[in-house]
């Protein structure tokens, strides 16, 4: 079952019979990367702490940019002289780009939320701008990324029921007029944005909506903003059945391990969460029995390493009481090998997935998975 849209291409490989999960590959301009997949994001033209060769070397495969941070700084004028994201900073493999809605909302000092777009204030320096569906677009083509997704608006949680089918109706506005700015279809994909808040209806009548639009994918938003995990499960679980199953399915800001087994297993195929290496940056680790927290004196004495079940530079090289020592002493290094050990724990994660996928046992490999992880800190 293979779909050619324009500049991006899905091939649906294998659907697990143990579980319905998907294994797909998505071809690109700048190349192709196997779903499902985890995206570390690259705020501002860099996955924190790491470089483009590291990335590489750790299995990354596509990134994510933020438009929002990169339309402040360094701005589209550099951006254009670099000849795009790609150029400016080394990275020769697949780019999505979000909208820059996100952090708006919930980053700079909104002025008013309007049918034209949004007003705000730079939190960098307070100075006024204003994104529209069209801006943001124009942006995102500055930045040539391969995937550019729609201005939405992002519903906050909890909100009522009137706010959240406002806009998710204005979403699907503002998506019409993503498409009718969209100049390069044979170069950049466009993704469309399912909203609706936390009421299954809605989210139904979005997914209809956005999905109308014959777009080369399309993604799940407003999730992961703090409700519990059984409404989180249940929001996606009313909305895959009216999802097309030949375009890629993208759940955004989405990146505990857990969350990437269990939305793996109800069918999503791409991901995306600065959370490696936020807490990777916090001195905690990402590891198969659960979070450690290296700063914790129980560390102090481990000369075990980080992780016995992970293959990755650090895990092979250091022990915990280094780390330990490291983040205690708050030295830039431990920063860095914890944000690359996390960003390989769930690289490696999908990896494993996928072949659970292929190999028709992903529900016997969630039990595996749940039997050693833990959600609680060490």
């Amino acid at each position: 079952m293979k779909n050619h849209n324009r500049a991006l291409s899905f091939e649906l490989k294998h659907i697990c019979r143990q579980s319905g999960a998907r294994y797909g590959i998505v071809t690109t301009p700048h190349g192709s990367f196997e779903t499902p997949v985890f995206m570390p994001v690259g705020t501002r033209a860099t996955v924190k702490t790491m470089s483009s060769e590291e990335l590489i070397t750790i299995g990354a495969k596509i990134i994510l940019g933020n438009t929002y941070h990169l339309y402040l700084r360094p701005g589209t004028e550099i951006m254009d002289h670099a000849g795009g994201l790609h150029a400016f900073m080394n990275w020769n493999l697949p780019i999505l780009t979000d909208s820059g809605g996100f952090q708006v909302f919930s980053l700079a000092k909104l002025n008013d939320i309007k049918e034209e777009g949004v007003a705000f204030q730079s939190h960098i320096d307070g100075s006024s701008h204003f994104l529209s569906p069209e801006k943001s677009i124009t942006i995102q083509e500055s930045l040539g990324s391969d995937i550019m997704m729609q201005l939405d608006e992002c519903t906050p949680w909890p909100s009522d029921e009137s706010y959240a089918k406002q806009s998710l109706e204005r979403t699907t506005r503002w998506l019409e007029r993503c498409i009718n700015v969209w100049k390069y279809p044979e170069k950049q994909a466009l993704f469309g944005i399912v909203q609706g808040g936390m009421y299954e209806h809605l989210r139904i009548q979005s997914a209809k909506e956005i999905t109308a639009f014959d777009l080369p994918g399309y993604a799940i938003g407003g999730l992961s903003v703090g409700e519990p995990a059984d409404v989180m499960f249940r929001m996606l679980e009313s909305v895959m059945p009216h999802m097309p199953t030949n375009k890629p399915r993208y759940l955004m800001g989405v990146g505990s391990p857990d969350y990437l087994v269990e939305c793996s297993v109800r069918g999503i195929d791409m991901f995306d969460c600065v959370l490696p290496t936020r807490i990777g940056r916090n001195g905690t680790a990402m590891t198969s029995q659960g979070r450690v927290v290296l700063r914790n004196a129980i560390h102090a004495h481990s000369f075990e390493p980080l992780d016995p079940n992970c293959s990755c530079y650090v895990c092979t090289k250091y022990t915990r009481a280094y780390l330990h020592h490291l983040i205690r002493c708050e030295e830039i290094l431990g920063l860095r090998l914890l944000s690359w050990h996390n960003l390989f724990f769930l690289i490696d994660l999908m990896r494993k997935i996928r072949d659970a996928i292929c190999e028709d046992r992903l529900m016997s490999f969630r039990e595996e998975f749940f039997a050693d992880y833990k959600m609680n800190d060490k």
